[in-house]
C-alpha cells in the first residue's frame, strides 16, 4: 500500500464518479479482485483472483480446485467470520483439478461429506461460494445426469447440475439436502462466459482420494491403461454383432504401454473393468480413475464376436493422459462408396498398413471418409485386401465399422451400407 494513495490520481474514492461506474456495471476497478494494473513504479502487473473452498479438517485443510490457486504466489483464505489466514498450497492435481490448502488455524468448523454415489438424479442440491465476488452466496438446483465425461482428458466422472455457478463459485461444496458435501463445484458450459443450466462438480469421493495422497506425498498418481476410446453407436453394435451398443470401443492401443502388454487390440470392446459394467465410453476412465499404478484389473472384452477377459496391470499416466476419440455421424445406405489401392513405395514407408482411399463418395464420404485415409482395419479385420474389405462387406448385414489412419491418429467410423 503507498501512503500517498490520497495524492494520487488514481486513487478512487467512495464518492468517484468513475467508482460509481465500475459498481453498477460490475466491472472491477484498478486495485480490485480480478483486476490487472502496474504499481506506481512501474513494476510488473500484480493479478488478483478469488475462488471458494471447504474446511475438510479442524486443523486447516481445505478443498479448493487446482485452476482458482494455479500460478498463485500468495493464498489467502478468508472465513465465514470475516477472519483471514495465509495459506499453504500442499498440492495441486491439474488432471482433477483438485487442489488441498493448510491454514494455521484450530477448531475450525468442518463441513461434512457425503458420496456423490448415493445421489439421485433429480435430488435437490445447493453451492456456496462468491461469485462474481458476492460472498456467502447460496443458489439451489437439482442434479441433472452422473458420470458426465468431459472432453478434455478428464478422468473425473462429473456430477452435472442446473445449479447457478459463475465465475467465483470454483472450488466451493455442493451440498445435498442433508447438508453434506457431494461434490466440488468445478466447471460450467457456456457460450456466453456466465451461466446457462449447465454445472459440473467433482464427486467428493474423487476429491478426498486426491487429498489422501496429496497429504501423504505432496503429489497424486493416476493409473493408465493406454488406450483411446470411443462410443458405441447401433452401426458398431451391428457391424461388431452386440446384442446392444454399450461398452467403450478401442480406438487404438499406445506401444509398450499396459494395453500393449495384456493384448488389447483396436476392435476390441471392453464391457466391464472388474465386474463393473461400462455403459459408455466415459465409464472407463471413470473407473479407471479409482485405481493406482499397479492395480491388475481384469477387463471383459468383445472380440470377434464373442467374450474374452483380459488381465492387465495398470501404468503410471504421464501427463496427456488418454485420448477420447470422437466418431463421426452414421451414414445412411447405399453403396460403400469407396476407390481403393494398395501402398506403395511412394508412400510413407512408417506409416499404417493399410487401404489408400483414393476417392470415396456415398455413404463412406457421408461418414466423414477423406481421401488420403488409409484403411486399417474393417470389421476388426486387418485391410490387407481390396478383396478383404469386399467380403466384410458381403457379410456385415448392412453396417461396417472402418478403422481409419490420419494424421498420425486412428478412428472407428461407423457406415451403414442397406
Amino acid at each position: 500500500t503507498n501512503d500517498d494513495d490520497e495524492d494520487d490520481p488514481r486513487a478512487f474514492g467512495n464518492d468517484d464518479p468513475i467508482q460509481e461506474f465500475f459498481r453498477r456495471f460490475g466491472q472491477a476497478p484498478f486495485g480490485a479482485p480480478g483486476a490487472r494494473g502496474f504499481g506506481p513504479r512501474g513494476e510488473a502487473p500484480l493479478v488478483r483472483g478469488q475462488g471458494s473452498g471447504f474446511i475438510v479438517s479442524a486443523d486447516g485443510l481445505i478443498l479448493t480446485n487446482a485452476h482458482v490457486v494455479s500460478g498463485a504466489t500468495d493464498v489467502r483464505v478468508k472465513l465465514n467470520d470475516r477472519r483471514e489466514f495465509p495459506a499453504k498450497v500442499l498440492g495441486a492435481d491439474t488432471r482433477t483439478d483438485v487442489a488441498v490448502l493448510r491454514i494455521e488455524a484450530k477448531d475450525l468448523p468442518v463441513a461434512r461429506l457425503a458420496s456423490a454415489d448415493d445421489l439421485e438424479v433429480g435430488q435437490w442440491v445447493l453451492a456456496i461460494g462468491s461469485p462474481f465476488g458476492f460472498e456467502n452466496t447460496v443458489t439451489a438446483g437439482v442434479v441433472s445426469a452422473k458420470g458426465r465425461t468431459l472432453p478434455s482428458d478428464s478422468l473425473v466422472p462429473f456430477i452435472q447440475t442446473d445449479v447457478a455457478v459463475n465465475p467465483g463459485n470454483s472450488g466451493g461444496p455442493l451440498f445435498n439436502s442433508r447438508g453434506e458435501v457431494v461434490g466440488i463445484n468445478s466447471q460450467i458450459f457456456s457460450q456466453t462466459g456466465g451461466y446457462q443450466g449447465l454445472s459440473f462438480a467433482i464427486p467428493i469421493a474423487v476429491a478426498t482420494r486426491i487429498q489422501q495422497q496429496i497429504v501423504a506425498n505432496g503429489h497424486a498418481s493416476h493409473a493408465k491403461l493406454g488406450v483411446a476410446v470411443q462410443e458405441v453407436n447401433q452401426t458398431f453394435a451391428d457391424a461388431f454383432k452386440l446384442s446392444k451398443p454399450e461398452g467403450a470401443l478401442v480406438a487404438s492401443v499406445e506401444p509398450r504401454s499396459a494395453a500393449a502388454k495384456a493384448g488389447l487390440k483396436a476392435g476390441d470392446v471392453i464391457l466391464k473393468v472388474d465386474g463393473h459394467p461400462i455403459t459408455a465410453s466415459g465409464d472407463l476412465p471413470a473407473a479407471l480413475g479409482r485405481k493406482v499404478p499397479g492395480d491388475r484389473v481384469a477387463l471383459d472384452v468383445w472380440r470377434d464376436a464373442r467374450n474374452v477377459t483380459v488381465d492387465a496391470t495398470l501404468a503410471d499416466a504421464d501427463a496427456r493422459g488418454k485420448r477420447t476419440a470422437t466418431a463421426s455421424a452414421d451414414a445412411d445406405k447405399g453403396r460403400l462408396g469407396l476407390v481403393l489401392r494398395r501402398r506403395s513405395a511412394d508412400d510413407d514407408r512408417n506409416g499404417p498398413v493399410g487401404l489408400v482411399v483414393e476417392q470415396v463418395s456415398g455413404p463412406a464420404a457421408a461418414a466423414g471418409v477423406q481421401p488420403g485415409d488409409v484403411i486399417v482395419a474393417v470389421n476388426g479385420a486387418p485391410a490387407t485386401t481390396v478383396d478383404v474389405v469386399r467380403e466384410k462387406v458381403a457379410s456385415s448385414g448392412g453396417s461396417i465399422a472402418l478403422l481409419i489412419a490420419r494424421n498420425g491418429d486412428r478412428i472407428f467410423v461407423p457406415i451403414r451400407i442397406g
